[in-house]
């Protein structure tokens, strides 16, 4: 099933339609199960519940090839990942081989993700790389969970692992092991977490095995290179599409952690034929909190939005980036350096996602939403539960709003743009694990959204009450001041925040330094909602009636942003009161 022509791959080998079709469809499975294994098989909830984590297979040149649904800034780094190690173990490479990093400042994101990476030999040869990525509960650092909100350096955020062997030719390094479980509060679930990971790669080096021994490996070789050349010019294509220019946009950091002080960013976006670059040239300097990311992580963030442009429902591999190039100087918010501190990365990759994301919205308006609630908001919890014996940590996101798109409404209550498809926890696993109880889960109708011609999606509120004495709390939100943004005419969204009450005290912030919290304390998030898109007035009244009588909105919001009286009864819009206070405004 194969013929024989001049490719790069194979030594002039190129496979059937068909054959390459199967191998591609079983490449997407490898990854697919891949996740499977390490979802059913991890220990922590925010893997196997959250789904914190992300699959990938790559070529033997480390090109991604296919990849699972998972967190989308995970999978933008697998390929500088792999070629990290790569360049650290070049020709020492070996059959057995596994290897392990979380180095945000070479090819990572924070401590807490943690990658494993395996070689694939056939028939004695490197031919592709199995990966997995994932978000362990704790690495270690100052404060539970590793993600002190007020950390000032990378070295309060856990321990490195700077691509090192787990497995040396199919020996256990047992004393990494050991550093392990020295060095997390949680060594039973870590390790756990490792061997679900090793598992994950193991399979996908049997299925990949499987493959060549069924096709031959010269098919499978050359199926990499079609993958990679196909989503090329797919993507060139789109690019060139687009109109020739440069488009810019800025946007705020609020706060870092450490102060309360807004902080500059921007972003310039050239389209030249079918190339892209995304620079970030301009930005502030890496900050003194951990609201920062790293490079890899930036360039990650960028490849997410660039997708979403380009074909945002095709699978991803690393072709489709070809076109792209992000620059930026070290030493920004976006480039920081070590010893920087980078744990709440996701609010930079957030920042720099949401800034490509606007700067692009005025020439695709069919493929980009206004402004969201962009923060990860997560809230992290833990100490030691006296009722258990046992150390405990909660690490959950929360859910935001959406803009509005030039088609819709925002999509409410749904996990921010660099997390892809993840989840928070449902309420019976949450107060069944963690000595916590829920006593509010609701849409954030208070808050409010961006009103216009399609309004943006709501987010949420949700309320913890602490279970247990010294619970530790670590908290930081983005987008607390500066509002979703939105366009032709919509309104501006709304803003995240969480309350404390915390013994007699009870305050309103969005960024939380490590803060003790004893039984019957109480913490209540509230996320923002998305910018609207179009003119309010244009709203069709039936529309704004069906939110009323949902309790979406007041009868006053529906007059003074929307420009729709209600009749006496509330039940129907009074259409000519309507249309009057329609034409007025006009």
């Amino acid at each position: 099933m194969a013929s024989a022509t001049n490719g790069r791959n194979g030594g002039g080998f190129e496979t059937d339609v068909v054959t390459r079709e199967i191998v591609r469809g079983k490449l997407l499975a490898v990854a697919d199960e891949m996740g499977v294994v390490l979802a059913r098989s991890s220990m922590s909830p925010v893997i196997y519940e959250v789904l914190d984590f992300a699959c990938g297979f790559c070529d033997a040149d480390g090109e991604l090839v296919s990849q699972t649904n998972g967190i989308t800034v995970f999978t933008g780094t697998f390929s500088i990942q792999v070629n990290i190690i790569k360049e650290k173990f070049g020709d020492r490479i070996r059959p057995g081989d596994i290897y392990m990093l979380n180095d945000p400042y070479h090819g990572g994101t924070h401590y807490n993700d943690v990658g494993v990476v395996k070689p694939v030999f056939v028939d004695g040869e490197l031919f592709a790389f199995a990966i997995s990525i994932s978000h362990w509960t704790d690495i270690g650092g100052k404060a539970p969970g590793s993600l002190p909100a007020d950390a000032t350096e990378v070295f309060q955020e856990g321990i490195c692992f700077p691509g090192i062997h787990i497995y040396k030719e199919g020996e256990r390094q047992d004393a990494i092991v050991e550093m392990v479980a020295a060095n997390v509060r949680l060594p039973k679930m870590a390790l756990g977490d490792l061997n679900a990971a090793l598992a994950s790669v193991r399979i996908a080096e049997n299925r990949c095995l499987e493959l060549c021994e069924k096709y031959g490996k010269q098919a499978v070789s050359e199926t990499f290179r079609h993958i990679l050349e196909t989503s090329e010019r797919v993507s060139r294509e789109a690019v060139a599409a687009l109109p020739d220019g440069t488009y810019e946009a800025e946007d705020w950091i609020d706060g870092d952690g450490i102060t309360e002080e807004r902080f500059r960013t921007k972003v310039a976006v050239t389209i030249d034929g079918d190339d892209i670059t995304v620079d970030y040239t301009g930005s502030c300097e890496q900050l003194q909190g951990p609201v920062n990311c790293s490079r890899s992580a930036l360039v990650s963030a960028v490849k997410t939005v660039f997708k979403a442009i380009v074909d945002p429902q095709s699978p991803s591999n690393e072709g489709w980036f070809r076109p792209l190039k992000v620059e930026a100087p070290d030493g920004t918010v976006f480039t920081a350096t070590k010893p920087a501190p980078v744990g709440w990365y996701y609010e930079g990759t957030g920042q720099a996602s949401e800034l490509a994301w606007k700067a692009l919205a005025p020439i695709a308006p069919k493929r980009v939403s206004m402004g969201s609630a962009n923060s990860l908001c997560v809230t992290v919890l833990g100490g030691h539960d006296r009722a258990k014996g046992e150390p405990w940590v909660m690490i959950e996101p929360s859910m935001v709003g959406w803009g509005a798109t030039d088609e819709r409404d925002g999509n409410c209550v749904t996990s921010a743009i660099t997390n892809g498809d993840t989840f928070n926890y449902s309420i019976e696993l949450l107060e069944a694990k963690f000595p916590v109880r829920v006593n509010q889960y609701a849409l954030n109708t208070p808050g409010g959204v961006g009103a216009g011609r399609h309004r943006g999606g709501y987010g949420s509120i949700r309320e913890y009450e602490i279970l247990t004495d010294d619970a530790v709390l670590s908290a930081s939100y983005g987008r607390s001041i500066e509002k979703p943004w939105a366009q032709e005419g919509g309104d501006e969204g709304s803003c995240n925040y969480f309350e404390l009450h915390v013994g007699n005290d009870a305050r309103r912030a969005a960024r939380a330094p490590t803060t003790i919290m004893k039984r019957g304390d109480i913490i209540r998030m509230f996320t923002g909602g998305g910018g609207g898109y179009g003119d309010p007035f244009e709203r069709p009244a039936e529309e704004v009636l069906a939110e009323v009588r949902a309790d979406y909105i007041s009868a006053e919001r529906a007059r003074e942003d929307y420009g729709v009286v209600l009749a006496a009864s509330g039940r129907a819009v009074d259409e000519e009161a309507t249309a009057k206070l329609r034409a007025a405004a006009a």
